[in-house]
């Protein structure tokens, strides 16, 4: 036997003893076993089979296959910052580079809508969308936890209601007034839409869960329990604040243009398939998200979505 191949094999030794298992075994069943292909891998026959339209409609594909791809790509957003919040010794280089990893996944969610606004006639449009109603895509609970993951409950109140709400508010009337609450909610009464209702019959008892999960352990909350020399790297401070801008600014205002040119083609809006003031509840300026308000100047804050 070849001097590699017998420190291989006593690789795979220690290994397979560690977990109390025979490696002899499992060189046996690697005997039997099939070659991996690409098709076997990657799933593409799974993949490509979960488009399924509801109207006849061609351009209503391309509106399925782009909001699959962007929860594809919320997925590695949630998986880049979950080593951030479950890592207890975290550096600003490990830091920085999952930050910049998230980054360049907004960065490409935000030039993408491209697709949307410039790759569906909009007569099309107007037609499949009466067949989607109340789904929304204010319904992607991927996103509603990169927003838990990311920073404060307080820093995602409606800002009508954040004066009134601190560390010490239970969880769940914190939730009530989420600034995505302002989609669908009449805050005097009570009531909540159908888009709202049947999205947290789904999701609520999760996010609940995650919201108390994250409450120490969001990247905001991460970053400010780190030693005052790390808070100081400069690097780590710009990921920050370009993750900051991409997702509550640049990514905000792609999404809000492209469902300005199908939502308000003549000037006059159109009600959301959810139901919402889509333009109140998306625009930056009006609910004015920060996932990291310490690291903005006071200019800075205040000028928040008032020049895109």
């Amino acid at each position: 036997m070849k001097e590699t191949t017998q420190k291989l094999v006593e690789r795979l030794e220690e290994k397979f003893t560690t977990i109390d298992q025979n490696y002899e075994t499992h060189l046996e069943g690697l005997v039997w076993a099939k070659p991996i292909t690409y098709w076997d891998y990657i799933q593409p026959d799974a993949l490509l089979n979960l488009q399924v339209q509801r109207t006849t409609l061609p351009d209503e594909m391309v509106f399925i296959m782009y909001h699959q791809i962007n929860e594809l790509l919320f997925k590695m957003i949630l998986w880049e910052a979950e080593q951030v919040t479950t890592n207890n010794n975290l550096t600003a280089p490990f830091f920085a580079e999952k930050l910049n990893r998230i980054s360049r996944y907004f960065d490409m969610l935000s030039s993408s809508f491209s697709i949307m606004q410039e790759g569906m006639e909009v007569e099309q449009y107007l037609k499949f969308r009466t067949t989607l109603t109340p789904a929304s895509g204010f319904q992607s609970a991927q996103y509603r936890l990169i927003e838990f993951a990311s920073t404060d409950t307080i820093n995602l109140i409606d800002y009508r209601f954040r004066a009134t709400i601190d560390r010490n508010t239970p969880i769940e009337h914190a939730y009530e007034h989420l600034y995505w609450h302002a989609a669908g909610k009449d805050h005097a009464t009570g009531k909540k839409s159908t888009l709202i209702r049947l999205f947290e019959e789904k999701y609520k008892a999760e996010f609940l869960r995650k919201m108390e999960e994250y409450n120490t352990t969001n990247l905001y909350a991460k970053f400010k329990s780190l030693p005052d020399d790390v808070k100081s790297d400069n690097a780590l401070i710009r990921a920050m604040r370009h993750y900051d801008y991409t997702v509550n600014v640049s990514w905000v205002m792609a999404h809000y243009n492209a469902a300005a040119k199908y939502l308000q083609p003549q000037g006059e809006a159109v009600e959301a398939t959810g139901g919402s003031d889509w333009r109140k509840y998306m625009h930056p300026r009006y609910q004015r998200r920060i996932f990291f308000p310490d690291l903005w100047s006071a200019e800075e804050l205040e000028d928040w979505g008032k020049n895109v």
